[in-house]
């Protein structure tokens, strides 16, 4: 006859410190890499635009080993319904992108500007995974421009000023988005609890 599963109750009294939690690396390359992985659609196609930025630890270095993934809508505002986030077929809109950080800390993406989902401000849904962090960071990355739908937007609404401009990207000459993720100190980007 097998013994009824323990509890908690059944262990007695701690008697050692707990251990530190499990961080989520190095092995980054099982299970997470594959061809294309930070195109979101085929490089320089039509509407095509890159997405790019640092990731910086509190100290303000940049941190090499870093993954950062992403997840829009599509120009029109519409939820992606495409095969393909694993093996991309070069036409597919999937939504879903992963990028590696350079060894000086920079990510970047192939993707679309997203549209006004059920009207509101068009953004990128952010995670970030890196050595250290007990656990994925959630942020987002929003467009620069609909100035009214920022303005409406919960999240941003209900932040302070410095706050919401770590949420905002910055529209480039070409087109391009820049955004930078700090994952601690003065210049932090807000991350969201789930």
């Amino acid at each position: 006859m097998a013994a009824a599963p323990r509890t908690k109750r059944d262990l007695g009294p701690k008697t050692h410190e707990p251990t530190g939690g499990q961080t989520v690396g190095p092995f980054f390359a099982f299970g997470l890499d594959y061809p294309k992985k930070h195109e979101v659609v085929f490089p320089h196609s039509p509407g095509a635009i890159v997405l790019g930025g640092t990731v910086f630890d509190g100290a303000g270095n940049p941190v090499p080993d870093a993954v950062v993934e992403i997840w829009s809508a599509d120009e029109n505002g519409a939820i992606p319904r495409a095969h393909g986030a694993f093996h991309r077929d070069d036409h597919s809109f999937t939504g879903f992108g992963r990028a590696a950080t350079t060894d000086v800390g920079r990510y970047e993406f192939w993707t679309r500007n997203p549209g006004p989902v059920e009207g509101r401000a068009p953004f990128y849904s952010v995670i970030v995974f890196a050595r250290g962090l007990p656990d994925k960071l959630v942020t987002r990355i929003y467009l620069p421009e609909h100035e009214e739908l920022l303005a409406a937007d919960a999240l941003l609404s209900s932040l302070d000023e410095g706050e919401r401009a770590t949420l905002i990207a910055t529209r480039l000459p070409d087109g391009s988005l820049h955004h930078d993720i700090h994952l601690q100190g003065e210049k932090e980007t807000v991350f969201l609890a789930f």
